[in-house]
């Protein structure tokens, strides 16, 4: 296992740093009126990409840092991909010839407006934690049993790349139709029972042509990098909607990303294997390599009094389908994946009651509600809740982290303002 890359940047080279020299994660940022332009996070400052490419620092690559999003650098390549991490890593290494020339592009990350990495081209969900399938269902229906085709295919549905939005913005509580208890008519209201549910989500960089099947192999190598996602929630829009076509306004409304894209070649060393099978998987989507992460992640609720309870502690490890497996099966017909895709994984839960990824799990559909640090009580989210999501992969003596995502609910617009 590689060791702890040392950088003249002194705050990368804390161990508890989501972002060494190690990582390198890709974000977008702006101070005041400048324009939104491409950066790299290390420690706690953001290297200006842009300024770099400006100054000529960056050994002939392609200029496209000077853009509001990574899609045009993701378009060039995995060679591009490597070789831009070797230079930048060669930059900021301790002893590095060229520190005073690239210092000035250093900038605090403190105070500066982190922007959405990419363009999102499509948005597709998927539902992929066997912990998860069975909470929810003995939740809901007091039966933890599988759909049949559960252990054979990853189960998704196609999102809103419209309503895909980054860390920090306020989530407005949706409007909606909704089948009170014991009604058989619906109303139309906003939702009462807001719920988070914890992710991470694969970001697309290589396409495929349209009618061209991608094999798992492929499907591993197309993935630029990986967010952490938050797919928000209206249960009980959901509950009403649901059937036979699945999630739809319950879903659509919103999902925030983390403002960082941990690059696939950053998790190398954090694959794991797959866990264990209930049936084997057809060829095209069998295990031949680790395509799983050990990643922990965590999820906080934060009253609107500030007071912050940890309410989940989970590991992307134990997703019965990696992102991996779900590209290629989505791609395994022949349809066309683009550059700035975006897949998420599923709820990521575990096997005890902490490791529950989404309310519905946490409090059993609202029957038992969450204890917060401030002595009150939560079934599903309240208006000036804020949920964070943060997660790393853990070495010897360093990580590799994505930062935080975070949203906070705010109340529904009155209809007059909706419409």
């Amino acid at each position: 296992m590689s060791k702890r890359l040392v950088s003249w940047v002194a705050s990368a080279n804390d161990p508890e740093t989501p972002f060494p020299l190690n990582n390198l994660p890709c974000g977008v940022f702006s101070r005041g009126s400048e324009a939104p332009r491409c950066c790299v996070a290390i420690g706690d400052m953001v290297l200006d990409l842009a300024m770099l490419e400006d100054l000529g620092l960056l050994d002939g690559l392609p200029a496209v840092f000077h853009e509001p999003s990574w899609n045009a650098f993701m378009a060039l390549g995995p060679d591009v991909w490597a070789r831009f991490r070797r230079i930048v890593t060669g930059l900021l290494v301790d002893g590095a010839p060229v520190e005073a020339q690239v210092r000035p592009a250093l900038v605090a990350m403190a105070g500066l407006c982190l922007h959405l990495p990419l363009v999102v081209a499509e948005y597709t969900d998927f539902f992929a934690s066997e912990d998860h399938a069975r909470n929810a269902g003995k939740a809901l229906r007091g039966a933890d049993d599988l759909a049949p085709n559960w252990v054979h295919v990853p189960v998704g549905y196609n999102g809103r790349a419209s309503t895909v939005v980054v860390s920090g913005t306020d989530i407005r509580r949706p409007w909606g139709q909704i089948l009170p208890a014991g009604a058989d008519v619906p109303v139309f209201a906003a939702s009462g029972r807001m719920d988070f549910e914890l992710e991470l989500g694969a970001v697309v960089g290589i396409a495929n042509p349209h009618g061209t099947p991608v094999d798992l192999a492929r499907a591993d190598q197309m993935i630029f990098g990986y967010v952490l996602l938050n797919d928000w929630s209206a249960r009980d829009i959901q509950a009403w909607e649901a059937r036979p076509l699945g999630p739809f306004q319950a879903k659509g409304f919103a999902t925030t990303i983390g403002p960082w894209i941990v690059m696939r070649e950053a998790l190398a060393e954090a694959r794991c294997a797959a866990p264990e099978r209930h049936a084997p998987l057809l060829p095209y989507l069998a295990d031949r390599g680790p395509t799983h992460f050990d990643i922990d992640l965590a999820a906080h609720l934060i009253t609107p009094d500030g007071s912050l309870t940890q309410i989940t502690r989970t590991n992307y490890g134990r997703m019965y389908f990696s992102l991996a497996q779900q590209l290629c099966h989505h791609a395994i017909n022949g349809c066309a994946m683009r550059v700035g895709d975006l897949l998420g994984s599923g709820t990521v839960s575990g096997p005890e009651p902490e490791n529950r990824g989404c309310l519905l799990e946490l409090t059993w559909n609202g029957a038992t509600p969450l204890p917060l640090a401030d002595g009150t009580l939560r079934t599903f989210l309240e208006d000036g809740d804020t949920i964070s999501l943060s997660g790393h992969a853990q070495f010897d003596d360093y990580r590799i982290g994505f930062g935080t995502c975070r949203g906070a609910i705010t109340p529904a617009l009155p209809l007059v303002e909706a419409g």
